[in-house]
């Protein structure tokens, strides 16, 4: 799983490069790059054609990476980040709700079986009953 990061959008009045992006929020500068081609990003730019990112691009930036640790894909949170209306935004996070709350329940059970296992003094930890209870509904079949 993707480690957390913590998003801290302050920065100085002046746009960032790229590259200051990239390493304030600890993403390679392609991935911006994509982003930018799929519609999601659209940084303004100076002579040359250089990209500058202005706070409010480093909150969508933000938004983007907290909806991906969430489990959205990258149509989904352009359609979410464009939505005008709430009601087609809010269908989108209902969505993707259930399913990050499906990830949290799988979360939840794993980090249980770890637990069991650390507080198992069984020499065979498939004989702890703590440890086999955790995985009753994996075996346990319906005739």
């Amino acid at each position: 799983m993707p480690t957390m990061l913590g998003l801290n959008v302050d920065m100085k009045s002046t746009p960032m490069t790229i590259g200051e992006v990239a390493d304030h929020f600890g993403l390679p500068t392609h991935v911006l790059r994509h982003w930018e081609s799929v519609g999601l990003l659209s940084p303004g730019r100076v002579t040359g054609g250089r990209r500058r990112y202005t706070r409010d691009d480093l909150f969508r930036v933000a938004s983007i990476v907290r909806a991906k640790e969430a489990g959205l894909s990258l149509p989904d949170i352009r359609t979410f980040l464009a939505a005008c209306d709430p009601a087609a935004r809010k269908d989108i996070l209902r969505r993707n709700q259930r399913a990050l709350q499906a990830r949290m329940a799988a979360l939840r059970s794993a980090l249980e079986l770890v637990e069991a296992g650390l507080n198992c003094s069984h020499e065979d930890i498939t004989t702890c009953p703590n440890y086999r209870a955790r995985l009753a509904t994996l075996v346990d079949t319906q005739d």
